[in-house]
Formats: C-alpha cells, structure tokens, sequence
C-alpha cells in the first residue's frame, strides 16, 4: 500500500452533528453551542483527538454562519485540547461562496471534499475550480485540510489536486475515506484496499463507514493501519434496533477496539504533530 508504515496510535475523529438529521427525529443530536461544547468534552475524555463541526441555526437547522462558526472554534478552543476540524461541505444546499467563508473561523483543520458524488437523493456538488480554490485558500490561511473521499475518483482528483497546486499546509497529507454513502463507494473491506493502495506515498488515513457501514468499516480501517471517524453524523444506531445514546459512546467503542489491535488513541498532542496544524490556542 502507498500509505505508509503501521501507526503506533490512533487517531479518533468525532463527527457529532453532521447536516442531514433533524433535532426532532434525533434528540441527543448536539446542535446548541452548549451540546456541542458538553460533547467535545465528553468525547475527547474518552479518547477522540479530533472533532469534526457542523453547526446549526436557533432554529436547530445547518448553517455556515461566520460569527456562529467564530463562536464556536473559540469556545472548543477554550474547553477541551481537540483539533478544531471545520466542514466546508455545510449542506448540500450550500454555496460555494458561503463554504469558502468557513475559514475566516480560523480552524485548526477543514474538510475538502475531492468531488462531487451522488449523495442519496441529493448531489453534493465539488467541480473541480472550487476544490482548486478552496485549496489555495487553505495554504494561504495556514488551515490543515482533510481530504474528503467518497469514491475511487476522488483519490485520483486528490493525487491531481497535490500535482497541480503542491503540499497543504504543514506539509502532510491525511484523507478520510468516507464509505457507504448511497453514490459512493460502498463499506466493504476490498472498496477500502483499493482507495487506500491509491493515496500518495506519506498519506495517512482514516475512514468513515456510514449508517450499517460504522462496524465494518471501522474493523478494516484498524486491520489496513487506518485511523477511524465515528459520530451521529455517520451512523445513529449503536446496534440493529438500539439508537446511539450519545457521541462518547461511539468514541468509547473506537477507543476500545484500537485498544484491542494494540494502537490506543493518540492523545491530542500526538494528533497535532502527526497533521502538522498550526498551533492557535494563544490565539484563542
């Protein structure tokens, strides 16, 4: 595989929030700046190095607005250690002008989606100019991008983005392989092999499985030498027929089986060196 030596660690991302389910359908959604903050505690106490943030309006429904988006990263930033990771995917109903604004919270980190895919009914829209775009925008405000791949032709847009536009910020590339997604690559054990034998040389890499992808996917991440995304924005049942009863019980359960494979969850600070973020907790 081109991704490098097995990591001694794992690196355990949350995603608690997500965009697409509703605060009435799902009540342990964290969606106030209270929950949110209350659950990134939680979550980094039971092993998460690193919090993926989508943010909602008083009415509970997603948002990019800046100065909630500002709020937000200051108040992580005060609370807990956790890279501060910001999605530049929002909703699929989003505009790029309105995603590009999303690094004026000055993150830690930020996703970057490497193109556009089917996403159930919807078509969550990436062309290629906004990806280029998105991308200078991260190297000129020091931001550590996240490469959001959610097809084979996603890692091959990634390898072409990194010929064209040179190394992110910090030098270090890490990918996300989301899988399961109703448009994308499905959760299976041989969908990851073949997206990760694509990364370039030095990539590291977690993986995301989605809805009934969550077990599988997190198995084959921990069994390639892959680092693991879990949270209510991927997956709401803990087990068929038993909801999710909170985002620290997802990173409970990451926690234990990279225990078990004898690579626990790096520590915040392993996270900060491994993606080469800029420190701006002074700043905070």
């Amino acid at each position: 595989m081109a991704a490098t030596t097995r990591p001694s660690g794992t690196l355990i991302t949350v995603a608690p929030t997500g965009a697409e389910s509703a605060k009435a359908d799902v009540p342990a959604l964290p969606v106030t700046l209270d929950e949110l903050v209350g659950t990134a505690k939680a979550c980094e106490a039971a092993g998460a190095g690193l919090i993926h943030v989508h943010i909602r309006d008083a009415d509970a429904q997603p948002t990019l607005d800046v100065q909630r988006l500002v709020d937000t990263v200051a108040a992580l930033r005060e609370q807990t250690h956790l890279v501060i990771q910001l999605s530049t995917g929002g909703s699929v109903a989003d505009g790029y002008d309105a995603r590009l604004r999303v690094l004026d919270a000055e993150p830690d980190s930020c996703s970057l989606t490497c193109g556009t895919v089917n996403f159930g009914d919807d078509v969550f829209m990436n062309p290629w100019p906004f990806m280029v775009e998105l991308y200078q925008e991260t190297q000129r405000r020091e931001v550590v991008p996240e490469f959001e791949l959610f097809d084979l032709g996603h890692v091959w847009s990634l390898n072409r983005l990194l010929d064209a536009e040179g190394a992110p910020y910090g030098g270090h590339v890490h990918a996300d392989l989301v899988m399961g997604v109703p448009g994308g690559m499905p959760g299976t054990t041989e969908a990851l092999v073949a997206a990760v034998a694509m990364l370039p040389p030095g990539a590291t890499w977690s993986a995301t499985g989605v809805g009934r992808w969550s077990l599988p996917v997190m198995y084959a991440a921990l069994g390639s030498g892959g680092h693991l995304r879990v949270g209510m924005e991927d997956v709401l049942t803990y087990a068929r027929g038993v909801p999710v009863r909170d985002n620290a019980q997802l990173v409970a359960r990451a926690a234990d089986a990279a225990t078990l494979y004898q690579r626990p969850p790096m520590s915040t600070d392993e996270v900060r060196v491994m993606l080469k973020v800029k420190d701006r907790r002074g700043a905070a």
